[in-house]
């Protein structure tokens, strides 16, 4: 499905209230939510990294932890140390990281379970994953609503690849992975805006691999 088509006066607005409203407090609560999930001391590759906002606070909230990032569109100003990826392949080898982990990332993707076994290929043990709960079509129209307008000034790519809970589960275990935590109390947005954006449309996941 394309692009929405709105005038250029309304995507202004739309884009302002996004990053006064939303990209501040996401990174925090994000940052605190991830870190919870993190020993110290641990080793992080943050898959498709963006401008390394995130990682940057994490680093700064779990003692020793050191967050290198990947990503296919580096972006000049990253916070962290990024490297170059080409969507499927992460460019390190076997075991090089206590943990993988994918803030909003998997549903830019057509290729999910290639993606997994990398990471899991490139993890010692943990994934960590934040991403979207689609089990409607009224989901669908939001969660791509709120991709459009989070992404599209950052040409990043928008097949808006959106998972049921059961769809992730079943990924989840033919990858060989095994879920240790799963939170979807993600409050993102401020009142009243998360009975729209928030509600159940966001988790968190810890998964280990099954053969380590």
């Amino acid at each position: 499905m394309g692009d929405f088509s709105l005038n250029s006066r309304v995507v202004s607005l739309v884009g302002r209230w996004h990053q006064s409203l939303v990209f501040g407090r996401r990174a925090r609560v994000l940052s605190e939510t991830l870190a919870a999930e993190i020993p110290g001391n641990s080793s992080v590759l943050d898959i498709g990294c963006g401008d390394g906002s995130i990682a940057s606070l994490i680093q700064s909230a779990v003692p020793g932890v050191q967050i290198t990032g990947i990503e296919t569109s580096q972006r000049p100003a990253c916070r962290i140390p990024c490297h170059p990826f080409d969507g499927t392949h992460i460019p390190f080898p076997d075991r090089a990281f206590d943990i993988c982990m994918f803030v909003d990332v998997l549903h830019h993707t057509n290729s999910l379970r290639e993606i997994l076994a990398e990471a899991a290929r490139v993890s010692r043990r943990f994934i960590l994953i934040k991403d979207h709960l689609c089990e409607n079509a009224f989901d669908f129209r939001t969660l791509q609503f709120m991709d459009w307008v989070g992404n599209r000034a950052h040409g990043v790519v928008l097949p808006y690849n959106y998972q049921s809970k059961a769809q992730w589960l079943t990924l989840f275990e033919d990858s060989g992975l095994t879920v240790r935590s799963w939170n979807r109390a993600l409050r993102l947005y401020p009142a009243p805006f998360n009975l729209v954006f928030g509600r159940n449309l966001h988790f968190s996941a810890l998964l280990e691999k099954v053969a380590l």
